[in-house]
């Protein structure tokens, strides 16, 4: 974080500043410019530590362990009996949101600092790595980590500023109506992203179209000099062009986007494809992450990247230096005997669930089989028992060699496919992610390419990780 006096500080958060009364404390004009953490055991001296609450435990518990680690500040919500500078406040959590603010607005006001803003029902992430890859090539650039992308996690990566970052790229999720639009205040994105609108916490928001009136707070926040890039294949993103005052620019693969790809060719190493720009210069691209629903991520990317003023040999040279979309996404491992594991188990709605099967069906080997170990899709609410039967459907209709269904909450899939009399014996049901690897261990043959495919909570992920160890070389 830009270094701020804690006077400074208190006046952003709207907090009472208590000094530490020992030897050598900080005075209140005394600047503090470490990170911002909310993990005590992240704290490294000079840091500031936000004591937020949370649903299991309270941050409060946690601020001695900041202190011992060198914590400069703490931001607490009731004052403590430990011997450095703490500011009072209300809500910590808003309190980090008010200082993210300040820093930007302080950090933009003196320097050249241009603010992305992502949102969208899939490949907020990926299309945030990406973006980050490009754009780093032409100036000091910060990004979420992992996927800080709440009212927690992007306020933190706001507050990594400097007066030397060129480009903020900032991820914003939501859960409820409201938040994204909190987001925008905060960081006032100059290029505002929508990926795409699907169903993907629906049970959450109360439905699609109340999805689609939070992933539009994109776009209504911003300014008539800003820049809108819409998803130009998304009925429900191509809407929201008659909701914002910035400038739009279309991206995707129809003849509507001016960001456009063509020739897609998918495999098992990645995607070509041709990138078309507004101003009709065009390249070959090797993207190497896998599946091809992240070439729509890639023209998000690359339309941002372009509007921004990054050349065209310097966006498909960062695209084709990415192999990866993230840990646990598309993530292929393995390589023994030819067997191919491909970890996709971070996040699961039904959109992403439809595109991994579809990328499995595609990049199986000719001798081998196509398994696909899945779990649950949380989040959907009453959609939840109908989506899991379509995806089970939909894994019959790809011809599917072999699928693997983990836990009771995605047991309706299993049922689903055994209902279909074109299968007999091709899906298995297990109830935990221990007993999917022992099945699978006992039947994976050389040659076979294996999806895991699940939401966060269901743990596949760390399955994943474990069939692909146990098939590396």
């Amino acid at each position: 974080m830009i270094a701020l006096s804690l006077t400074d500080i208190a006046t952003a958060v709207t907090g009472e500043l208590h000094l530490a009364t020992a030897d050598g404390a900080l005075s209140a004009e005394s600047l503090v410019g470490g990170t911002v953490h909310t993990d005590s055991r992240e704290v490294t001296a000079g840091d500031i530590f936000v004591a937020k609450p949370g649903e299991e435990t309270d941050g409060h518990l946690f601020a001695p362990a900041a202190v011992a680690n060198g914590a400069a500040l703490l931001v607490v919500e009731r004052l403590l009996d430990v011997p450095v500078a703490q500011i009072v406040v209300a809500d910590a959590v808003l309190a980090l949101g008010d200082l993210a603010t300040f820093v930007i607005t302080t950090v933009r006001a003196a320097g050249r600092l241009k603010i992305i803003g992502i949102t969208g029902s899939n490949g907020k992430t990926t299309t945030k790595n990406l973006l980050h890859a490009i754009l780093q090539r032409v100036g000091p650039t910060v990004a979420a980590k992992a996927s800080f992308n709440n009212e927690v996690g992007a306020p933190l990566t706001m507050l990594g500023v400097t007066d030397e970052t060129r480009f903020l790229v900032a991820e914003m999720g939501a859960s409820a109506e409201g938040e994204i639009a909190r987001l925008v205040r905060m960081a006032r994105p100059d290029i505002g992203i929508v990926l795409k609108v699907g169903l993907a916490h629906a049970g959450g928001f109360g439905g699609i179209e109340a999805t689609v009136r939070a992933k539009s707070e994109m776009v209504t926040g911003l300014r008539p000099e800003d820049v809108a890039v819409l998803n130009a294949d998304d009925d429900r993103v191509a809407g929201m062009a008659e909701l914002t005052a910035a400038r739009v620019v279309w991206f995707g693969e129809s003849d509507r986007a001016t960001v456009r790809a063509s020739n897609i060719h998918g495999s098992r190493t990645g995607t070509t494809f041709t990138l078309h720009l507004p101003s009709g210069d065009s390249r070959s691209v090797s993207f190497r992450v896998l599946g091809e629903h992240h070439v729509m991520n890639a023209l998000a990317a690359a339309a941002a990247a372009d509007e921004l003023g990054v050349p065209i040999d310097d966006i498909v040279a960062a695209l084709e230096s990415v192999t990866v979309a993230e840990r646990w996404r598309m993530e292929v491992l393995g390589g023994r005997d030819d067997i191919t594991v491909i970890n996709d188990a971070y996040n699961a709605s039904p959109d992403s669930m439809t595109a991994a099967l579809k990328t499995l069906a595609q990049v199986r080997t000719p001798s081998g089989r196509s398994i696909a170990v899945l779990g649950e899709m949380s989040e959907l609410g009453e959609l939840a028992g109908d989506e899991h039967d379509r995806i089970g459907l939909l894994a019959v209709r790809l011809n599917i060699s072999q699928l693997v269904v983990v836990g009771p909450a995605a047991r309706r899939m299993h049922i689903s496919t055994i209902n279909e009399g074109s299968w007999d014996g091709e899906s298995a049901y297990v109830e935990t992610p221990d007993a999917a690897f022992e099945l699978l261990r006992d039947t994976v043959k050389p040659g076979d390419t294996v999806l895991v495919k699940s939401s966060n909570s269901a743990g596949l992920r760390f399955l994943g990780d474990r069939l692909g160890k146990l098939y590396s070389w």
